[in-house]
């Protein structure tokens, strides 16, 4: 097969002396782990509960097949091939996308912030659970020590810890509140065992990845093992699994399916160019995006097995005490032997007495028991990890040991996501030299650790709940759809398709096949709109309102619908925008200062080389005039 001829070394920068890593797990494994993130642990198993089970997954694999790995191809390719940054990337291929570059250092940023909250939060819980019995298994006394919180009795022990003991939250988002100081020294905590792990690049996020990447495996693992053991396993993965064709119909689920394999890859974040960018020119990396994309949708069907065999189990507990209730009323108002009444018999036994004595089972406390309803409970993000999982664990026997290995592996989990969103802003900024040359990195790094922590403590606020929502369904959206898309757009119709597919030729010895370049060009950029057009409408559909927690006690935590405030939705809005308007501001930018430039040297031109006033050619002279360059030479 004939190779495409070798790119110039210089014109990418392949002959500078850039770190590479170790070896090739450690890139493979800092993919997966800025790929594989708490999303695939709480988003994707609801989404499959939620939308139809099993018939989820076909939407799931068109959006993974058509939109997920060749966007991710392109990114892995772009790094590799031009060995720098976003920002030094898109100013290669186009000094006028040069914003694209700096929409992806400021989306890092801006994600950054808000995940590692989250990472606060879960170290929280770590820390909590290195106790028994666990602090949320039972409600605190209150004030007199004659009873319980009625805050507490009016909801549940583990919804009081969360909502009170943890967060603290207001009912209002126009009611700040103060900081929560345990949070705060957590997020401290998070962000200090970061900058520890990222202070040297790749050459120390290499060495800690080995375990990051691989401890929350084999946690799940453990989960699997101990959830298919439990009583309603079975009920929970058949609940999760059994396909619903019909709901297929409904378009929200083609849009949910495409925004969940493209968050999940964690595509536009500028973290796998930063990445592909210290591989040997050579590596393959189309083989490498293949892989490490299928990888990380098998760990989200791994993980939706592992936590929906122990929701089963969670599920069948509650269903069989909502049964024991109800028959111990039962028993009480008609004097019935104790255990005379068996779960098997209770409802045969209830249609016999409702039709006897009606009145008297009618004024009884009784609830309707049914197994789906409390399959249908499962919550998705921050619910499920700090409430239903939570809850779960304390019907498991040794529930200390297994909150200390789900918190753990949320933990690892969350840290080395952040690996990669944290190099995401630190490459580029390198790249372009932001600081002197002999300012080591260590100090940049710790500079953008320190700023987002100081950004970030205003998630620390009773109100925080609601600003770290508000970042996470607007800070992300719609600028990674945008910027995703202007990378595809940028490559095949700025960069060149055929430029492209040399560089990859060079590099993997092979063309990419029709498939590569259909999806390129035509397929991954249209689902892109699509996907854009359908945010904007469901965006607008209806006015933008939130959950808001009502602190009266006998409603709590019933969530209270409230439209946002005028300037909570000026944010909104600004967060939406800010990191796609690099795009055309350095456009802007580039252009005025080429223009200016322009007209800077042709000003700057001696009058000798003005010669038309000179010229005594007769006007018979035929001869083309050789020289025009006073008119045109605009250098």
């Amino acid at each position: 097969m004939a190779h495409a001829p070798e790119p110039d070394p210089a014109a990418s920068g392949l002959g500078d002396e850039r770190p590479k890593w170790d070896n090739k797990a450690q890139y493979l494994l800092s993919c997966i782990g800025f790929a594989v993130g708490l999303g695939n642990i709480w988003r994707f198993p609801y989404l499959c509960q939620t939308y139809g089970g099993g018939a989820f997954l076909i939407p799931y694999v068109i959006a993974l097949v058509f939109e997920g790995i060749p966007i991710f191809h392109v990114e892995l390719a772009i790094g590799q091939r031009l060995r720098k940054g976003s920002v030094g990337v898109w100013t290669a291929i186009s000094p006028y996308l040069s914003g694209v570059g700096l929409g992806c250092v400021t989306l890092s940023f801006l994600i950054s912030l808000y995940y590692n909250t989250i990472v606060a939060w879960v170290l929280w819980y770590l820390l909590n659970s290195f106790q028994h019995p666990l602090p949320w298994s039972s409600c605190p006394p209150d004030l007199n020590r004659t009873g319980f919180v009625e805050e507490c009795q009016g909801s549940s022990a583990v919804s009081y810890f969360w909502y009170r003991q943890t967060l603290n939250i207001t009912a209002d988002i126009n009611d700040s509140g103060s900081i929560q100081w345990w949070l705060l020294i957590c997020l401290a905590a998070s962000w200090a065992v970061v900058y520890m792990c990222v202070i040297r690049g790749i050459e120390t996020t290499g060495k800690v990845i080995y375990f990051t990447a691989l401890f929350p495996y084999l946690v799940l693992t453990i989960f699997l093992i101990r959830g298919l053991t439990l009583p309603g396993a079975t009920k929970g993965l058949i609940y999760l699994f059994t396909p619903n064709m019909h709901i297929l119909q409904n378009p929200r689920v083609w849009l949910d399916a495409a925004t969940q394999i493209f968050f999940s890859l964690s595509l536009a974040f500028g973290g796998h160019i930063a990445f592909a960018s210290y591989n040997s020119p050579r590596n393959d990396c189309q083989k490498d995006a293949v892989v490490i994309a299928l990888v990380n949708s098998m760990t989200s069907l791994y993980a939706s097995i592992a936590v929906f065999s122990v929701l089963g189990f969670k599920a069948t507990n509650d269903y069989e005490h909502c049964l024991d209730r109800n028959i111990l009323s039962l028993i009480n108002e008609f004097d019935f032997p104790e255990q005379s009444i068996s779960r098997d018999d209770y409802p045969a036994v209830l249609m016999h007495l409702n039709a006897t004595w009606p009145k008297r089972v009618a004024q009884l406390p009784l609830k309707a028991c049914l197994l789906e309803d409390f399959l249908d409970k499962s919550a998705s993000g921050p619910g499920l990890a700090f409430v239903v999982f939570t809850e779960t664990v304390l019907h498991m026997p040794g529930a200390p040991v297994w909150a200390v290995l789900f918190f753990g592996m949320l933990f690892t989990l969350g840290l080395s996501t952040m690996f990669g969103t944290v190099e995401a802003v630190i490459t580029p900024l390198l790249d372009v030299g932001v600081l002197p040359r002999w300012v080591p990195k260590e100090a940049l790094t710790g500079l953008v650790c320190l700023v987002c922590f100081l950004s970030a403590t205003c998630f620390t606020l009773q109100s925080g709940n609601y600003w770290l929502e508000i970042f996470d369904n607007f800070a992300a959206s719609l600028n990674l759809l945008m910027l995703a898309f202007l990378e595809v757009v940028g490559v095949v119709y700025v960069y060149g398709m055929k430029r492209f597919c040399d560089d990859i030729a060079w590099m993997t010895g092979r063309r990419p096949n029709p498939y590569w370049r259909l999806t390129w060009r035509v397929v991954s950029p249209l689902l892109l709109l699509t996907i854009f057009v359908a945010y904007i409408i469901l965006l607008f559909w209806k006015p933008l309102s939130y959950k808001a927690w009502n602190p009266k006690y006998e409603l709590f935590p019933s969530r209270q619908e409230k439209l946002y405030p005028g300037w909570v939705r000026a944010a909104c809005v600004l967060l939406s925008l800010l990191p796609v308007l690099w795009v055309p501001v350095a456009a802007l930018a580039q252009l005025l200062t080429r223009r200016r430039w322009t007209w800077r040297d042709r000003d700057a031109r001696p009058d000798t080389d003005m010669r038309p006033d000179t010229d005594t050619r007769p006007d018979t002279d035929t001869r083309p005039d050789t020289d025009t360059r006073p008119d045109t030479d605009t250098r």
